[in-house]
């Protein structure tokens, strides 16, 4: 789903406005943690769960307050970081934690160009009401990223609002910040990325129609996704992890989502050997994430679906055979088997 989609969204328990022009006018205040919130890593969460604990005292929403696209669309275009996740999925994560709305914001020209005394009254006073203000020690926001958390503080000393600012997370000689967790996951590291996240790297999406070799010529059907380049994927090669079938998702035209996809329990994580890459065994296809589930059979096709990579198996490689990959594909099978269920 994109931002333009809808003005606004409910995902069970919270909201997503999409434009500070749609905040509710009756929004009497809120605790509010700001910031882009890629991928919602364990810094990320520290700072919700701040905002969560202060609305909590203060009887008040808590608000993320997150941009999409990247503001780097407008500083640095050239250079825009591969996203860790959509906007909604985003905004599922912060409700997992306590948050109560969600507001996306575009970065635009505009308000790249507001004064930081002029983000605090139009954006967080104005607006959203804000009693209470949460941002990290590297925070900047306003006309050339001027204001800084020590603008926060000195302005806030005349408005009715209160600001934390929380330390960056750092551990094993490095910042957790979304940089280095898309570094990671270029580098088919998910031990390392998981470690940062505080769960493993996950994508989701719709099942569509692939080759539609894995079955028929192969023996090893699978689900598969494709997804935008702007979207970080781990480096091609073979991973363990699990797929699992998203529950609340809309009835589909030709089967009824209940309990179970064939003998897929829907909600639950299921085992799966999963390829990403562009099969070049067969010629270069376009780059996908493809999920063998391990002993379940189901026609997954238009459902919607997480895939959780937990660890690399091996690279991408060309094989001269059909026999050769099949072989390559059982020995993934067999490691996937060993590295999830032990």
């Amino acid at each position: 789903m994109s931002h333009g989609a809808s003005l606004w969204v409910k995902i069970p328990n919270v909201s997503i406005w999409y434009g500070l022009d749609r905040v509710p006018h009756n929004l009497e205040g809120a605790a509010v943690t700001i910031g882009v919130f890629d991928g919602v890593h364990r810094g990320h969460q520290e700072l919700i769960n701040r905002a969560v604990a202060k609305a909590k005292e203060l009887g008040v929403p808590a608000v993320m307050f997150t941009f999409d696209p990247h503001p780097t669309v407008v500083f640095q275009p050239e250079s825009v970081p591969k996203l860790l996740g959509t906007v909604e999925e985003r905004a599922q994560l912060a409700m997992d934690l306590g948050i109560d709305h969600v507001v996306v914001q575009a970065f635009t020209p505009e308000i790249a160009s507001w004064s930081p005394e002029e983000y605090i009254d139009r954006a967080l006073l104005d607006t959203l009401r804000a009693k209470h203000v949460v941002v990290g020690e590297n925070f900047t926001f306003g006309h050339k990223a001027s204001g800084t958390p020590d603008t926060l503080r000195e302005v806030s000393q005349n408005r009715d609002f209160t600001v934390d600012v929380v330390p960056l997370l750092s551990e094993d000689n490095h910042t957790v910040c979304s940089t280095w967790i898309r570094q990671r996951i270029a580098e088919g590291d998910m031990t390392a990325a998981a470690e940062a996240l505080g769960r493993p790297f996950s994508v989701e999406g719709v099942v569509t129609h692939g080759a539609g070799r894995g079955g028929r010529a192969l023996g090893f059907p699978t689900a598969n996704l494709y997804f935008p380049d702007i979207y970080a994927l781990p480096s091609d090669g073979v991973y363990a992890g699990y797929l699992e079938i998203l529950p609340n998702q809309a009835e589909l035209s030709h089967q009824r989502l209940s309990d179970k996809v064939g003998t897929m329990p829907v909600g639950a994580k299921l085992p799966a050997a999963i390829s990403v890459g562009t099969n070049p065994t067969f010629g270069h296809e376009p780059r996908s994430v493809e999920s063998f589930v391990l002993d379940h059979e189901a026609d997954l096709y238009d459902f919607e679906v997480r895939v959780s990579f937990v660890s690399r198996i091996r690279g991408q490689e060309k094989y001269d055979s059909l026999d050769e990959l099949i072989a390559a594909i059982d020995r993934d099978v067999a490691a996937t088997r060993k590295a999830v269920l032990g």
